[in-house]
């Protein structure tokens, strides 16, 4: 029933644990059984070693949390050299995380990931800022299918998901405007892209949506922010059905049609949540704020989603991937 497949990646269940929630790489296996995982997003990577911000970076909300961490990780050399080599003990698919500030340290990650030849997928952090434009690469459609066509040929036999910010109203470019970028970068460009890696893909194998949105929460009795980044993102159910209508835009605006997976983030704390998410489109789900309340959160969402894909008369929850009924 939860087997399933993201682009050729086979995963024993489609709960996967979100980037930047689990470790740099499996330290979760201290609290949970992760053969019991259908894969593990690593800590976003950067070229160099980063601190991140100072504190406060995490504080609860009523319906959630926010976070500015700032891209704190090892940085790519000791990411190859500490932890790439554990990767094979390691009982569950792992993804790479990539960050960058410009597209060439996506293609310098990019290239270490490839070359480890332990890592079946990467999933591209765009929501940092651009430095030379000052603007979020994953927010402008331009820059985000230059940055497709920069990494795409590296991954020869890495798959290339996209983990796109969430965009709603009141912006320039769409969340499809961003999801044709990644999945059809010659549309945007005007010029052809050569198919590459394992999927013979011009752009990105699976898109994952969404990256935390961007908010502010203060202490009113300290009268000061409660992270010391002033702002940072929120995620927990705060987000989680405007995730919802994100993923079912993208599925019925151009995944579906171009067979391109589906990986939703975003509030999912039970199984009713994950299976929002398949309803509306999704292959697969990431869990992130829930580890933080209870570790066990990815099992028991897992045999939720299986027991109410059996009540749907599904033999697999594939079956169910964009299956709602309109009005």
């Amino acid at each position: 029933m939860l087997a399933t497949d993201i682009a050729g990646m086979h995963l024993r269940s489609p709960v996967i644990l979100a980037a930047g929630t689990a470790g740099t790489l499996g330290e979760m296996a201290e609290v949970l059984d992760l053969s019991r995982v259908g894969a593990i997003v690593t800590k976003s990577i950067t070229p160099q070693p980063r601190e991140g911000n100072g504190p406060w970076r995490v504080a609860p909300l009523k319906a959630g949390m926010i976070n500015a961490v700032g891209l704190a990780n090892p940085g790519i050399e000791s990411f190859i050299e500490q932890h790439a080599p554990k990767i094979p003990s390691i009982p569950t698919p792992i993804i790479g995380s990539i960050a960058g500030f410009s597209i060439e340290d996506y293609t310098r990650v990019a290239a270490e990931m490839e070359a480890a030849q332990s890592i079946p997928a990467v999933e591209l952090n765009v929501s940092c800022p651009n430095v030379k434009h000052g603007v979020e690469i994953g927010a402008e459609p331009k820059l985000l299918a230059q940055l497709i066509r920069a990494v795409r040929p590296i991954l020869q036999t890495t798959r290339l998901f996209v983990k796109l910010p969430p965009v709603t109203i009141g912006t320039p470019n769409s969340i499809v405007d961003l999801a044709r970028a990644c999945i059809e970068p010659e549309s945007i460009l005007g010029q052809s892209c050569p198919p590459a890696g394992p999927n013979s893909r011009p752009g990105a194998d699976a898109l994952s949506l969404c990256n935390t949105t961007p908010g502010m929460a203060i202490d009113v009795h300290a009268r000061r922010p409660k992270i010391g980044n002033i702002t940072g993102g929120i995620s927990g159910p705060a987000v989680h059905n405007t995730v919802v209508r994100l993923i079912h835009l993208v599925y019925t605006q151009i995944a579906r049609d171009s067979n391109t997976p589906i990986i939703g983030i975003g509030g999912v704390t039970t199984w009713d949540d994950a299976a929002e998410f398949i309803l509306a489109g999704a292959t697969a789900i990431e869990v992130g704020t829930a580890l933080f309340a209870s570790p066990a959160a990815p099992i028991k969402i897992a045999k939720g989603l299986s027991k109410w894909g059996s009540q749907q008369g599904a033999t697999n929850l594939r079956e169910l991937v964009g299956q709602i009924t309109l009005a």
